[in-house]
């Protein structure tokens, strides 16, 4: 018997690109998430999707939650969450097809995700870190402009990437950014990403230029659009050289940006569309670490306020 689940699962691989234009990153997760599945049903002797039964979704996701990847380490919750997204996404198009008369995802109970607050970094790191580039070095406008940029619009690492000369307007100091699902939002840059931008684009880019590079704002030594992997280089190499001993990735510098505007009074809702976030709900976690933040400073400097000390005496004030 044919196994019809691969070709199942490509037409809706094929409906995510063409019908709906979603990115190919998205579309890279749900392949890796579905050719799991392909695998685990396969093992079961199950070729069709539409043979698949509750219990054979809640199998996989408890496989998936005792398996490890290649390097050993266990998958987290959250890509057990994701994978249930993907599978459950898949028979829903089934269903809509008219190839299925049922979705055996419906029962299956979504795994509850311990909420981790986002880890944003101190305005003393951050300035630690647009300061590490340094002028004369090779690429170093570059470098500071595109950390100038992370920060001071709070994009996307998939985002910067994205980015297009022709995006920047820096007479009216915005960015005009392609998010998720292809929406398009304008971002205020800020004074420091402005003159940064404008130095690389003045003094560094022409150097870097060839008729590969088109209209990309950030390019690499070979002329190319910088990839992601290669921005997560550059990040790495500035922490280190600012002496931050912490994990940074691009996405932290995102939170940063969020939660260095709400301490600084933003409306949640502000800060949700300069997000770029389809739900307030996604934005509000920010709000959390905010928090956090305000009760250990009340309980740090409050002298009627501050904690027992060790031999359970009260600090003296």
């Amino acid at each position: 018997m044919a196994r019809v689940v691969a070709s199942q699962i490509q037409r809706f691989l094929d409906h995510l690109s063409v019908e709906r234009g979603v990115s190919g990153n998205t579309i890279s997760a749900y392949r890796r998430d579905l050719a799991g599945y392909e695998d685990f049903l396969e093992s079961r002797g199950i070729r069709d999707a539409r043979a698949v039964d509750e219990g054979a979704v809640a199998a996989f996701l408890a496989a998936r939650s005792a398996s490890t990847h290649d390097d050993g380490k266990p998958y987290r919750a959250t890509s057990v969450v994701r994978a249930l997204s993907s599978v459950r996404s898949f028979h829903r198009f089934l269903m809509r097809e008219g190839e299925a008369d049922r979705d055996p995802t419906v029962g299956v109970i979504r795994p509850k995700l311990p909420r981790a607050l986002p880890r944003p970094l101190s305005v003393e790191d951050v300035q630690r870190l647009l300061a590490a580039p340094a002028e004369g070095k090779p690429a170093g406008l570059r470098d500071r402009a595109l950390l100038e940029t992370l920060y001071g619009a709070g994009l996307r690492v998939s985002e910067l990437t994205g980015l297009d000369v022709d995006d920047i307007d820096l007479e009216g100091g915005s960015v005009r950014v392609l998010g998720k699902g292809g929406k398009e939002r304008d971002v205020p840059l800020g004074r420091y990403a402005r003159e940064a931008i404008a130095a690389y684009l003045t003094r560094e880019r022409p150097a870097l230029a060839t008729p590969r590079s088109r209209g990309a704002l950030f390019l690499g030594r070979r002329g190319a659009r910088l990839t992601r992997q290669a921005c997560w280089k550059i990040l790495a190499e500035h922490v280190r050289r600012a002496g931050i001993r912490k994990r940074i990735t691009p996405h932290t510098l995102r939170h940063s940006f969020a939660t260095h505007l709400l301490e600084g009074g933003a409306d949640v809702r502000v800060v949700q569309e300069l997000l770029g976030h389809a739900s307030v709900a996604t934005t509000q976690i920010y709000t959390l670490v905010t928090k956090e933040h305000l009760r250990e400073v009340y309980f740090t400097a409050h002298p009627r306020a501050r904690r027992a000390a060790a031999g359970g005496r009260r600090e003296r004030s």
